[in-house]
């Protein structure tokens, strides 16, 4: 290539690393933007760096970097390569021109997109992620007629009208938005060490995605080839009996099916929140995205962990006792939270959550039981602006009773426009 055509193509990637890097588009690694920029001003100059020398340049290692024992600069390439293609197959796919770093190489290129095909839909990042919870929403879509036709046949369904017809659940089911059914979610991954026979599962409060480990990993990377994305996340047990209570409220007689779809916590986007009606079902510490618009506009707060909420008015501590070690048959106390309020564009969203799972299922529960809805409705005097705490004593995961404890209308805060300054445990 001539001296011209090289500082052409130069100008190039450097115009199109400028864009993509005002894009955000690598995320908050520090890491892999230091080894974005390197390749790109490498590109820039028309060089071709060696392995040792992306090693030494962007991850400070020594004269002595071996790569047959090192992986740390092929495992960073390969993830800004995936970071690259996830971009380019979303907020960039219109893109005329894309930035790529060639197979088995460490330079960077520009190179043409494809001009006679339309751009495809993004393929999803984590197919058997996609297939779990597509396995999920198809088993409780499903299950809605089974549902609808237990509360028939055993005579429940004035039961389940009376319920339906409450708030909050009255003007959700009579608006136009589909109904995302979140789950409180958990991303684990592997710490995978075959030298010293280590192979085990691990949770981690900062880490709650595989986008956040792979910022970690480019950021920390002599941990590289010890932790892995294995691609799962769990649910809490309490969710499971939940369900059972919420997704009946949900069905509509089992005639709108269609319009209920599930979506994990660690999915939702600020997208789905102002467009879609939303129930959360999960702990405290999931809430994810939801989070700050949720405490934004409450009278409480989360303590030192999620098993403490501290009423703003009267500085209570409400403290799970869930969180310790397990005590045999001894009664413990637990801790349940609903909210309802309005989403951005008028949408309606309503949190059913617990510091553990007895807490999970009293709140679940209680929002099922047209009583125990209408004291609800009584204590608050508002439709779609309230909050409430239940307090339940349990054994194992069995309750022995709860009572509300709290119910009152949210703040006049708008959660969306005007959050007070918030913060948070890591778990």
């Amino acid at each position: 290539m001539s001296d011209a055509a090289t500082e052409q193509a130069g100008d190039g990637i450097a115009e199109l690393a400028a864009r993509l890097r005002a894009r955000h588009a690598l995320g908050r690694s520090d890491g892999l933007n230091r080894l974005f920029d390197y390749l790109a001003a490498q590109a820039v100059a028309g060089a071709r760096p060696k392995e040792f020398e992306v090693a030494a340049a962007v991850f400070g290692r020594s004269s002595a970097f071996d790569g047959s024992q090192d992986a740390s600069v092929r495992v960073a390439v390969h993830r800004l390569r995936r970071k690259l293609d996830d971009f380019y197959a979303g907020a960039g796919r219109d893109e005329p021109v894309r930035l790529t770093v060639p197979k088995g190489e460490y330079r960077m290129v520009a190179e043409p997109r494809a001009g006679e095909a339309a751009p495809a839909e993004p393929a999803p990042a984590r197919p058997r992620r996609a297939y779990a919870i597509a396995a999920v929403a198809a088993l409780l879509l499903l299950n809605l007629g089974a549902w609808a036709g237990f509360w028939m046949t055993h005579g429940a369904e004035r039961t389940l009208a009376r319920a339906q017809g409450a708030a909050p659940w009255s003007a959700l089911l009579k608006s136009e938005p589909p109904t995302l059914l979140v789950l409180g979610d958990y991303y684990i991954f592997g710490e995978i060490d075959e030298a010293a026979g280590i192979d085990r599962l691990i949770r981690q409060y900062s880490i709650n995605s595989s986008s956040d480990l792979d910022d970690w990993l480019m950021d920390n990377p002599k941990a590289m080839g010890r932790y892995r994305d294995l691609d799962l996340y769990y649910l809490p047990v309490g969710a499971a009996f939940a369900l059972r209570s919420v997704v009946p409220l949900l069905s509509r007689g089992g005639a709108h099916a269609e319009s209920l779809h599930v979506v994990m916590a660690s999915d939702l986007t600020p997208e789905m929140l102002k467009r879609d009606n939303i129930v959360y079902l999960g702990y405290l510490s999931g809430l994810g995205v939801l989070r700050n618009p949720v405490f934004a506009g409450s009278r409480f707060t989360v303590g030192e962990t999620y098993d403490e909420l501290v009423d703003g008015s009267t500085r209570h501590v409400y403290r799970s006792q869930e969180g310790g070690p397990n005590q045999g048959d001894t009664s413990r106390r637990d801790y349940g939270y609903v909210a309802a309020f309005q989403g951005p564009s008028g949408n309606h969203i309503v949190v059913i959550a617990g510091a553990r799972d007895n807490g999970l299922q009293q709140a679940a529960e209680a929002m099922a039981n047209p009583e125990a809805l209408k004291a609800l409705s009584r204590a608050v005097k508002a439709k779609d602006n309230f909050e409430a705490l239940y307090e339940v004593d349990g054994i194992g995961r069995s309750s022995l009773g709860g009572r509300m404890v709290i119910a009152a209308p949210r703040t006049r805060v708008d959660p969306w426009t005007a959050q007070p300054s918030l913060s948070f445990p890591q778990g």
